[in-house]
């Protein structure tokens, strides 16, 4: 029986749930944790698939799910990825800034590309030798509590510290600190009331050329934070880990 443990019922984990209502990730059952009861019961009521919901993370272990799912916070990430890990249970960190400073390795630890693509080509030219990468993200100003009226740089340094001020926001940063050198990788954060999508843009300079990568986002309806398309790259990886164990 293939079940899915889900922590953290906001915008993400709950579009991770619906897809798997659709039957787009064949999964038997899901196991949702928030420490907000009702978010959770909310999103099991809404569901046709069989669920639960557990009270904490040692009730949604002994319910043996395959894969779990953080979709929470960098503090929720932090806390309980040892303790999945050491029970052998795949594990997608959704809140991938966790790991930046996290002494834990392991294969069982997945993160999705998120709101951005081409990191296999970015990777492969990392071995080869990076002079540096570039991230400029733009995001509309509800999305990061300002409201400021003309185009605004919020954020221009290193990605650890990028994701430190702002872990709900530069998931993107972390993903790419974990990808390549982070000391040759500069981070811009750009509020800019014309934009009504989550836009990044990926520059590298490279040993043998150089790279430009753009991505527009809509922001997801329920979390002008984030993209739908973050939500979309966990769900496309926790369907080709429950396909392997087929």
């Amino acid at each position: 029986m293939k079940r899915v443990g889900i922590i953290g019922c906001g915008a993400i984990g709950s579009l991770i749930a619906e897809a798997v209502d659709k039957g787009i990730v064949d999964c038997d059952e899901l196991i949702l944790f928030d420490r907000d009861m009702e978010r959770a019961e909310r999103l099991q009521e809404s569901l046709d698939t069989a669920s639960i919901v557990v009270s904490n993370l040692d009730e949604m272990l002994r319910s043996y799910p395959a894969v779990i799912v953080e979709a929470a916070s960098q503090e929720a990430a932090r806390e309980y990825m040892g303790t999945i890990i050491s029970n052998n249970i795949e594990l997608i960190v959704m809140s991938v800034g966790a790991l930046l400073d996290s002494k834990l390795k392991s294969n069982r630890i997945h993160t999705p590309s998120g709101a951005i693509g081409g990191l296999d080509a970015i990777s492969s030219v990392a071995l080869a030798g990076i002079d540096d990468v570039v991230l400029i993200t733009r995001k509309h100003p509800k999305a990061l509590d300002m409201d400021n009226q003309q185009e605004k740089l919020v954020y221009d340094g290193s990605a650890q510290e990028a994701v430190r001020r702002f872990p709900r926001e530069m998931n993107i940063a972390a993903k790419l600190a974990l990808t390549v050198p982070p000391d040759r990788l500069l981070v811009r954060l750009i509020s800019d009331p014309k934009t009504s999508r989550n836009t990044h843009e990926i520059t590298v300079k490279w040993a043998h050329g150089n790279m430009s990568l753009k991505f527009e986002n809509d922001p997801h309806p329920d979390n002008p934070r984030t993209s739908a398309l973050a939500a979309w790259s966990a769900i496309k990886l926790l369907k080709d880990l429950l396909e392997k164990r087929v």
